[in-house]
């Protein structure tokens, strides 16, 4: 089949009539006709069964639409794409972060940004580890800020924060009195905690096995920031990052270190065939004046 022919047989599928498939592409009914004709004899198998004047899609018409509204879908991907590579020409910066980052420290770094360059427009989103990779793997995004480590070969990552993981509890809990927290702390305490099957969760995890701790969970949840707000109403506690707490306000709240967990380190990610825009070097620069500020700065030699 070629280009016309599926673009015929599509607007059949889904409007169920020759008339209405013409009408849709803006020719002749005669015509779609005659490209349905044509195509069923090239491929020697009907699309449609005729019946009283209508058409039936065959079996291997259902299936054939299966396959052609995927690619379609790849055409529209490829449309908003390009749409976006226009706009980027005029000025535009796309910026995809986690969660994490993307709740307080993004804002504010986007804000300075907007104020020093108002005529930039600036396209932002939080996104999961999968999104995040995807959209700049595809060109989607130009600068990305994740948590967990995004190692691809067409993907540069450099080290711009480092945060620590965090144990947070109600002030009227019997741990919020102290400095620092060890795992073997926590052994009475179940916790409100992550999935495993996530990366966040799935680190919080490793931290345990490694520290031959078992870990107890009273709740799962989907993000740092929904223990945060599970905390601040009182439901017990939870081990977050650094970068989720700079969203809180933190007076409801007991905020303790914990002992011997890694460093959990932003990474900036950007696709290796493209420097940084002038833009995107700019954001980066506010980010890293907003990060000074909190005490998150960048790793020294890592």
């Amino acid at each position: 089949m070629n280009l016309r022919q599926i673009e015929v047989f599509r607007a059949i599928m889904i409007t169920g009539s020759v008339s209405d498939a013409a009408r849709l592409l803006h020719v002749s009914a005669p015509a779609v006709s005659k490209v349905l004709s044509h195509a069923e004899s090239q491929l020697a198998f009907p699309l449609f069964e005729r019946t009283k004047g209508r058409l039936y899609p065959t079996e291997e018409a259902r299936r054939l639409h299966h396959e052609i509204e995927l690619v379609y879908r790849g055409v529209q991907r490829i449309g908003r794409l390009t749409h976006e590579l226009a706009e980027r020409r005029h000025g535009m910066l796309s910026i995809v972060t986690s969660p994490s980052i993307g709740q307080s420290l993004a804002p504010l770094a986007i804000a300075r940004f907007h104020e020093k360059h108002p005529d930039v427009r600036v396209h932002f989103q939080c996104l999961n580890y999968q999104l995040l990779k995807e959209r700049l793997l595809t060109g989607q995004s130009q600068v990305g800020i994740s948590i967990l480590p995004v190692d691809h070969p067409s993907l540069t990552t450099v080290p711009i924060a480092k945060g620590r993981l965090l144990c947070i509890c109600p002030r009227h809990h019997p741990l919020s009195e102290r400095k620092a927290i060890a795992l073997r702390d926590l052994r009475p305490y179940p916790l409100i905690t992550y999935p495993p099957d996530t990366p966040f969760g799935a680190r919080i995890e490793q931290f345990f096995v490694e520290s031959n701790e078992i870990l107890k969970v009273a709740m799962e949840v989907g993000s740092p920031q929904n223990a945060c707000a599970l905390i601040e109403a009182g439901a017990g506690i939870a081990l977050v990052d650094e970068f989720s707490l700079q969203a809180w306000s933190r007076t409801d709240l007991s905020i303790m270190p914990v002992s011997e967990a890694p460093p959990i380190v932003a990474d900036l990610v950007y696709p290796r065939t493209e420097p940084l825009s002038p833009a995107a070097t700019s954001f980066v620069r506010e980010f890293n004046s907003v990060l000074a500020e909190r005490g998150l700065k960048p790793p020294v030699g890592e």
